[in-house]
């Protein structure tokens, strides 16, 4: 198995235009990675108790507008 060390090692001997390519396919990776958990956090009502303090927050005049 290729350890975080190995990786690492690998990605400051990359040229710069590999390394480019490959920060481009990181950020769309862990992005995509994001995406799907939060949709799983949300179908399984992990974010419920958020949503419901950001309501009371709303309610009581403590937000700002964007």
């Amino acid at each position: 198995m290729t350890t975080v060390a190995e990786i690492a090692g690998a990605v400051t001997r990359l040229p710069k235009k590999d390394l480019a390519r490959f920060r481009k396919w990181f950020a769309e990776y862990d992005a995509a990675k994001w995406d799907r958990q939060l949709k799983a956090d949300a179908a399984a009502g992990k974010l419920e108790s958020m949503v419901r303090e950001a309501a009371r927050d709303y309610r009581a005049g403590r937000t700002k507008a964007l």
